[in-house]
């Protein structure tokens, strides 16, 4: 039990430092350009999904509400370390956002992201356990038979 509100109290911590670190760097993006989709926008965006996914693991500890935190949290520390590593260039509406260095914030979104990620893996793989009903068994004496006959129930 207890273990269970731990992993909901990481993926919940590492979704909301996500979120504040995106929406403390989303002004200070370009916005978009050529129809595209400013890098502004895919900031703020991610902010809004982190925010509302670590209330939904808070309020509905299921394994569903935890593999989307898990998609949510490894999505954009997937995305932090291929910009980091790989000038991808534009893709589609997407901008190029190559930054091939690290700094405080970066570094505490990162984090919180790989604590949300791990923690909501372990819950996915723990999940809530269907509570089990024990079954009804019948009273020893009628099991197999034996018990009062008919006979003796009608007089």
């Amino acid at each position: 039990m207890r273990l269970r509100l731990l992993l909901r109290l990481l993926v919940a911590a590492g979704l909301t430092v996500d979120a504040i670190v995106h929406l403390k760097v989303a002004p200070d993006l370009p916005g978009a350009e050529g129809g595209g989709i400013g890098a502004n926008a895919l900031f703020y965006t991610q902010a809004v999904v982190a925010a509302i996914v670590a209330v939904l693991v808070l309020a509905w500890p299921r394994r569903w509400s935890y593999a989307v935190g898990f998609l949510v949290a490894a999505s954009a520390l997937g995305a932090v370390l291929l910009y980091y590593l790989v000038d991808v260039g534009t893709i589609g509406p997407l901008p190029a956002m190559y930054e091939p260095v690290w700094y405080a914030e970066k570094t505490i979104s990162a984090a919180g992201e790989g604590v949300a990620a791990l923690a909501a893996l372990a819950g996915v793989v723990l999940g809530r356990r269907p509570r089990t009903v024990a079954p009804v068994r019948p009273e020893p004496a009628m099991r197999y038979g034996a018990g009062p006959s008919r006979e003796h129930v009608r007089r």
